[in-house]
């Protein structure tokens, strides 16, 4: 187990978020999958859990061919425990024109493989009324 201040865990999780924010803008499905650990999973609202990197990319994908064009993460917490790492945030997600096609909360649990720090279990939800979504 390697030893990381919460600063240095906070600033992993920060750029494995650009990652993910970039190859979201980029329409980049595989990508984002590749950012999971290999027994990663997606747990979404009203649905059931996403499992394994190919799932993982054609839910990516999925949600792409909706209309989702870029997502913001914003961390507000991270707490490491050696290899693993837990994160509390926010995100939104745009579509064409600026229009926001959801706003929410999630937790990640991460885990570093092989040095670097990878999506373990990713859960979300929408801070949106049913009405508004």
């Amino acid at each position: 187990m390697t030893q990381s201040t919460t600063s240095e865990v906070r600033a992993a999780i920060k750029a494995a978020n650009e990652k993910f924010m970039t190859a979201f803008r980029q329409g980049d499905a595989a990508g984002m999958a590749n950012l999971y650990t290999k027994d990663g999973q997606v747990l979404p609202p009203n649905s059931e859990i996403v499992a394994g990197k190919e799932a993982l990319h054609w839910f990516w994908q999925a949600l792409m061919d909706m209309g989702i064009k870029e997502a913001k993460l914003e961390i507000v917490e991270v707490e490491g425990l050696g290899d693993t790492a837990i994160e509390v945030s926010k995100y939104t997600l745009w579509g064409e024109g600026g229009r926001v096609f959801d706003k929410g909360k999630y937790i990640v649990i991460w885990k570093r493989e092989q040095g670097e720090w990878k999506l373990h279990r990713d859960i979300y939800n929408s801070s949106l009324s049913a009405q508004k979504m």
